[in-house]
């Protein structure tokens, strides 16, 4: 997508300016079938719904969201990655000393609402279209999905930021939605269950690894109850999917991603790129030079100690390799062209979601099966742990290193408490970033800055 520079004229005027102004032919240096004007007539028939849902996933990927940036916060903001070039905002997150001006924060923000945006147009539209092709069926399956990756998008925004904008009206033109104030935390993830009790009442209970389906938003349900601490419900919804024979634990470990894969039965949802029109940046930042990225970010010393400790990481140990200078890089990402999933949720998280909910509601058993299930994958023998807290610790450090490259590290150790014992943050106004410096200027007045920033 070119870099397009403008003056912002309201709070969301990034994320409008990246789906409206039909008009303007070569405004996206997209594929047309990606792009989604807002204007009134865009979305009329069956067609032009199916053409704005694949913007909506395009947006879902693109690289200031899965593709990089969102992700990147993730676990750069953990203990498992390290930094390796000079760019001081990238360090920011290591040193967890994030500034608002920050470009990966405003990247991501701007990504998010611009995902919220096309949503919004699918939501608003899609109810009145009178198109005989449009079946009721398909209309709330369309309307379904965009509802889950709204919910997806206000989960990820309330876990980054706290409370924020909630936004749920098509912003069609400058002024649209302007000046909405911020929502408090609570009122965000309001937000986010109210669009998955939305998204399971339309969805059909099918298995699309690359769609959202009713069970999709089953797994986002369970790890939404899990952060708000609701273990019964938690346990709930993750059994659904266990239970499910079209979801397994593969086996070997990096079967799900390892020569070319796509859509095993490891994942639950996982977002496809062509490698052409649409492309992960991800595997630029993770490979050397030798295999023609960058390698800015690597897994640090005590990642590549655990996952190469056979009894820790076992099979695992396949996510890190040497390059010809003897220095270790992430694997997950590698495919040539860019063309890599990028993974938002997988059965293994189903079952340290549900360890870790029975864990909490005493069912330490239980608790142990789900976790050894995890284990015996990567060919690690059961855990030895026996009390509530043992096991509450053996989860925690399981999930570190199965989702060593995935986005969770730093948002498990907030949601648990843990970022002070385990990172250090001494700062707890730190366990949220800090709203973008350019949305301030823009309505500082409205949307007030996250305390102590």
């Amino acid at each position: 997508m070119k870099n397009i520079q403008t003056k912002i004229y309201t709070l969301f005027s990034l994320a409008l300016l990246l789906t409206t102004i039909a008009s303007c032919d070569d405004f996206l240096n997209i594929e047309p079938k990606d792009s989604l004007s807002t204007s009134d007539d865009v979305i009329v028939d069956k067609a032009s719904t199916e053409s704005a849902l694949r913007g909506l996933y395009s947006a879902l990927g693109d690289a200031g969201y899965y593709g990089t940036s969102f992700q990147s916060i993730g676990y750069l903001s953990g203990d498992n990655i390290q930094w390796t070039g000079s760019q001081s905002q990238v360090q920011e997150f290591i040193n967890h000393k994030v500034n608002g001006d920050n470009a990966t924060i405003s990247a991501a923000w701007n990504a998010i609402y611009r995902t919220i945006n096309r949503a919004n147009n699918v939501i608003a539209a899609v109810p009145g279209i009178a198109d005989p092709t449009l079946t009721e069926a398909l209309r709330n399956q369309y309307l379904g999905e965009a509802y889950f990756v709204r919910a997806l998008a206000y989960f990820d925004l309330a876990r980054t930021w706290g409370g924020v904008p909630v936004v749920t009206a098509p912003t069609k033109i400058a002024g649209d939605n302007q000046s909405i104030p911020k929502s408090s935390v609570v009122q965000t993830y309001a937000q986010v269950l109210s669009d998955l009790e939305n998204a399971e009442s339309l969805l059909p209970e099918t298995t699309d690894r690359y769609r959202a389906t009713k069970k999709t938003a089953w797994a986002l349900k369970a790890r939404y109850y899990l952060y708000q601490q609701d273990y019964d419900k938690a346990e709930e919804y993750a059994s659904k999917l266990i239970a499910d024979s079209k979801y397994r634990l593969v086996k070997p470990f990096n079967s799900f991603f390892a020569l070319n894969a796509r859509g095993s039965d490891e994942s639950i949802l996982e977002l496809f790129y062509n490698g052409t029109t649409e492309v992960n940046t991800h595997r630029n930042q993770w490979q050397p030079q030798t295999n023609g990225g960058t390698r800015q970010w690597a897994p640090n010393d005590a990642l590549v100690a655990l996952v190469n400790n056979a009894a820790i990481g076992g099979t695992r140990s396949t996510l890190v390799v040497k390059d010809n200078q003897n220095r270790w890089y992430g694997n997950l990402y590698y495919r040539t062209p860019a063309s890599d999933p990028s993974y938002i949720i997988r059965i293994a998280e189903l079952y340290l979601i549900r360890a870790e909910a029975r864990a909490k509601l005493e069912n330490l058993e239980g608790a142990l099966e789900d976790l050894n299930a995890v284990r015996a994958r990567a060919d690690i023998a059961p855990s030895t742990a026996t009390t509530q807290d043992d096991i509450l610790l053996a989860i925690e450090d399981e999930r570190r290193i199965e989702f060593a490259l995935e986005p969770h590290r730093w948002f498990d150790l907030v949601r648990t408490g843990r970022a002070d014992d385990i990172l250090n943050v001494t700062e707890s106004f730190r366990l949220v970033l800090p709203i973008p410096a350019e949305q301030i200027l823009v309505d500082g007045d409205i949307v007030k800055q996250n305390e102590g920033y």
